[in-house]
């Protein structure tokens, strides 16, 4: 088992604290009461459970990440998709006039890039993860 290039370990270190992130922004979404409920605003559910949920498989992809575990490519390539298809749905249910927050859209376009970007990366330098 050799030494992750710097550039694995910053990946892995940006996406545990975008986990971390996005597990706590995500639980007070859901768990924080009518105040913090009120601050989300138009949340879609299906989107707020999978993000939430989503987070703990971010931290759990980081730190195979930062272990060069084998594993880690295809979890960050399922985490993209599984993404890009959450946001899929949330177009179509927008179009069909849910209601939502244009912030969600900002977000999504955000964890569907990032985590692709990350699986495109890591798949490209595959073999620091063997």
């Amino acid at each position: 088992m050799g030494k992750n290039p710097v550039w694995v370990s910053v990946i892995a270190v940006v996406a545990a604290l975008f986990g971390l992130a996005t597990v706590y922004s995500g639980g007070m979404a859901l768990f924080g009461g009518e105040q913090a409920a009120a601050a989300v605003g138009n949340a879609v559910p299906i989107v707020l459970w999978f993000n939430f949920c989503a987070g703990f498989f971010y931290i759990l992809a980081a730190v195979g990440v930062f272990l060069h575990k084998p594993w880690a490519v295809p979890l960050a390539w399922v985490i993209g998709i599984a993404t890009l298809t959450v946001f899929v749905v949330f177009g179509a249910l927008v179009l069909f006039g849910t209601a939502f927050e244009w912030r969600t859209v900002g977000a999504m376009v955000l964890r569907s890039g990032f985590w692709l970007g990350i699986a495109f990366a890591l798949s490209q330098g595959r073999r620091v993860l063997r």
